[in-house]
């Protein structure tokens, strides 16, 4: 009955694919140098191995979303399902390489894309697991049909920078997220209300706007010094005398009882 072992040979990003799309280079060899297969049905879960490499601190704080603190990695940083690929391979004796496809998304719901997105550089370590049937030919000639055996694997360590590749070839200077239909309703009205030409626009509108509201410059915009942001918690924040009267913008308060105004300087509530 034959035997097989599989490796890794390399990788690359597939360029002028429909979509994104990463091939690796597996060679298939026979136990036997001169053992004839006829073909060969292959399946291959492909895992993160995360424990296997070491994170700068900038990685670290970003892989906390999907690892949580770095105190606790000793229990979360485990491996993590990364795709399943299928390949065949046609009538060979001793070795032979074969192309192995992996679909890559920009789905940032997705654990390995949080885990390939939040790294620099350097490497990816990856387990392949094999399953599948072999067929070959016995002594007499009959054809049979074997499994795979599950304990067949093999390592290899994937520079991150291919995945990337991968998604700029047709996502360039891109990043994709996920929303609920409800959400996106109310982010395409606001589009609309403002007038944004992209998606960009309203974004950034909306982010310099909570920037404002947090007290800090929006992005190409100069600090405020503490006695500007005083003026400007002065302009913004309504007060309350001490005899019940509203003060707002004007300096003038209106006494909730008879409507009238009177000018007033206190501290806000």
């Amino acid at each position: 009955m034959p035997d097989l072992n599989f490796s890794i040979r390399g990788a690359a990003p597939v360029f002028h694919s429909l979509s994104p799309l990463l091939k690796f280079q597996l060679e298939i060899s026979t136990a036997k140098a001169a053992e004839t297969i006829q073909a060969l049905i292959l399946q291959c879960q492909i895992q993160i191995q995360p424990a296997q490499r070491s994170y700068s601190p900038a990685e670290t704080e970003r892989l906390s979303e999907l690892f949580g603190p770095p105190k606790d990695w000793g229990r979360t940083l485990r491996n993590r399902l990364w795709a399943q690929a299928s390949t065949t391979a046609g009538m060979f004796t001793g070795n032979i390489q074969v192309g192995l496809p992996v679909p890559c998304t920009y789905d940032m719901d997705l654990a390995a894309t949080k885990y390939f997105y939040a790294l620099d550089g350097d490497e990816i370590p990856l387990l392949f697991l094999f399953s599948g049937s072999i067929f070959y030919l016995t002594a007499d000639g009959r054809l049979q049909v074997q499994p795979i055996s599950w304990e067949k694997e093999t390592e290899y360590r994937m520079p991150v920078r291919f995945w990337r590749e991968a998604l700029d070839s047709h996502y360039p200077n891109s990043a994709w997220i996920q929303l609920r239909k409800d959400v996106f309703d109310r982010l395409l009205g606001y589009k609309r209300s403002r007038s944004a030409a992209t998606w960009e626009q309203a974004l950034e509108a909306l982010l310099d706007a909570e920037v404002r509201t947090a007290g800090r410059p929006a992005v190409g915009e100069p600090a405020l010094t503490a006695s500007e942001s005083i003026l400007s918690m002065e302009r913004d924040t309504p007060y309350v005398s001490s005899a019940g009267y509203a003060v707002g913008q004007e300096g003038y308060a209106e006494s909730p009882a008879s409507g009238s105004k009177q000018a007033h300087s206190e501290v806000p509530v």
